[in-house]
């Protein structure tokens, strides 16, 4: 089957949909869900928007810390761009129904800001410590009444279609749409498409221990990169300091929030151990926060540190954290009267696809936004909540660029029909998961908070025979959802190892022990893998 379509998003998060619903002001949007529209990152998004929203604040200030968080590698311009376009974003998502958190101020109420690690200011907007549940509901119904918008949910994108590989052309390549599986009858589309837009988030599964979801692949940035685009800065994924340690939690963020309202990080004796590696202690960046936890924990042989929050009122906590407050409680874990166990885990990438400040690839047709998406904001390490701000104001920025040209012609390229191949082996499904599992070993103990080149070459040399086992798989047998998201996440993991060897220094979140230093002179730039 073949379908036809002005715009083709593929993702259904915050970027996904806001710019969904910008684009189908004026056009026909078909959204690609790969499971449900509530299994992405942006669901579980806890602490908020960055935005400068009080009187106390500036965007000068916004801007310093974004920059200096990014430890020298954010484009300027990006950064004022996103930090400058903030405010009306925040609004049109309160407009659009979004129920912010409150306080009495006195004079009545107002937003209540928040502060988390790296900021200088309270300026942090949050619906308690579910925003993103709270965005994306708004959005979601938004786009389910919209009369432009299809959503195709349990559908996951095989591959992108290209004029380089169907219709070679010396002067340009161009994306023409993607191939589609439906994962429910495991049928397969070609979906033809003036635009195609990235947007699958980010790729936190390639990891052991993560926050995400485990829709979280690397879809688009896999794509992508074999379509022909070119991918930075892999090297720079963001380990959150506090996930929640227990057996039956091992994706829950205790949000950096809770550290922003006065919870303190401490070892197992009860020493509170951050003052000792930096002077804003536990409102240190993420980077430095996450090292400091590794070093505990290596000094002490120890599974885990705690959060200590004993010190604040308890109806201040179940007012301002009640999903993590009951999350806790669920575990047997009363975080008004006992520390919560926690570990860092894979939570961001600052790196992604290369993309212009109008969400351009560098294949015509094709635009890139949110978490798969390299855009400069985030350079060597993201400023905590800058994730859902850069989401809202590229999908409006892009939405903006396509309407604002004239719309693009469906390019005629005669592209097959999906072949069908022979019926996958019994195999299959313990043999993938034994992949899926030595990838995410070798990325967790070789490509981790701390890397050295020994451990990175030995990484890319077993992914490289991973990936080769799993083309095999791919290009003999029927294709599944399970084959598609391990085989993504091999190449997401080679890309990552390859951008870790080449960053010749220690900057930001990349931290190896045969380059601890920072080096300006030529570490200074973006690490770029075509």
């Amino acid at each position: 089957m073949e379908l036809y379509v002005e715009n083709l998003i593929i993702g259904s998060g915050i970027a996904g949909l806001t710019l969904a619903l910008k684009l189908a002001q004026k056009q026909k949007v078909m959204i690609i869900a790969k499971g449900g529209l509530t299994e992405s990152n942006s669901w579980y998004a806890q602490g908020g928007i960055a935005s400068v929203l009080s009187a106390h604040d500036s965007f000068d200030e916004h801007i310093e810390d974004t920059l200096i968080a990014g430890a020298g590698l954010c484009r300027r311009d990006i950064v004022e761009m996103v930090v400058t376009s903030g405010p009306q974003r925040i609004r049109e998502l309160i407009e659009r129904g979004v129920q912010f958190s409150q306080e009495d101020a006195g004079s009545g109420p107002t937003y209540h800001l928040t502060r988390e690690g790296g900021h200088s200011q309270r300026r942090v907007i949050h619906a308690d410590d579910l925003t993103g549940q709270a965005v994306l509901r708004a959005l979601i119904a938004s786009a389910r009444h919209d009369a432009n918008i299809t959503i195709l949910e349990q559908h996951m994108a095989v591959d992108l279609l290209t004029t380089d590989k169907y219709a070679p052309d010396f002067a340009a390549n161009h994306c023409v749409g993607a191939y589609v599986l439906n994962r429910q009858s495991n049928v397969i589309s070609t979906v033809r498409a003036a635009n195609t837009y990235l947007c699958t988030g980010g790729h936190g599964k390639v990891y052991l221990y993560t926050s995400n979801p485990d829709a979280a692949t690397g879809d688009g940035l896999a794509m992508g990169w074999r379509a022909g685009c070119r991918v930075a800065n892999l090297e720079f994924m963001q380990f959150h300091p506090t996930c929640l340690y227990h057996p039956h939690a091992k994706t829950f963020l205790i949000s950096e929030a809770v550290r922003g309202e006065g919870g303190i990080l401490k070892n197992r004796a009860g020493h509170a151990f951050m003052r000792s590696y930096h002077p804003l202690a536990d409102l240190a960046p993420r980077d430095i926060v996450a090292r400091a936890i590794d070093t505990e924990l290596k000094k002490s042989g120890d599974t885990n540190v705690f959060l200590d929050v004993r010190h604040l009122d308890e109806n201040f906590l179940v007012k301002h954290f009640p999903n993590i407050h009951a999350t806790c409680l669920r575990h047997g874990i009363d975080m008004a009267k006992a520390m919560i166990p926690v570990v860092p885990a894979a939570h961001y990438s600052c790196g992604g696809l290369v993309v212009d400040s109008h969400g351009r690839t560098g294949i015509g047709g094709l635009y890139a936004l949110g978490e798969n998406a390299c855009t400069g904001l985030h350079g060597a390490n993201r400023l905590a909540s800058n994730s859902l701000l850069e989401a809202l104001v590229f999908a409006d920025r892009v939405g903006a660029t396509v309407l604002g040209e004239t719309a693009a012609p469906m390019l005629e390229v005669n592209v097959p029909a999906w072949n069908t191949r022979g019926a996958a082996p019994v195999d299959e499904m313990v043999v993938l998961s034994h992949i899926w599992d030595e990838i995410r070993r070798l990325m967790w103990h070789y490509v981790g908070i701390v890397r050295s080149d020994n451990r990175l070459q030995r990484a890319l040399s077993r992914i490289t025979a991973l990936r080769e086992e799993l083309d095999r798989y791919y290009w003999d047998y029927q294709i599944t959802d399970t084959l598609l998201e391990v085989r993504n996440l091999a190449v997401v993991a080679a890309l990552t190892v390859r951008c870790a060897i080449a960053r010749k220094e220690s900057r930001g979140i990349h931290y190896t022990l045969d380059y601890p230093e920072v080096n300006d002179l030529t570490g200074c730039k973006d690490t770029i893998i075509r």
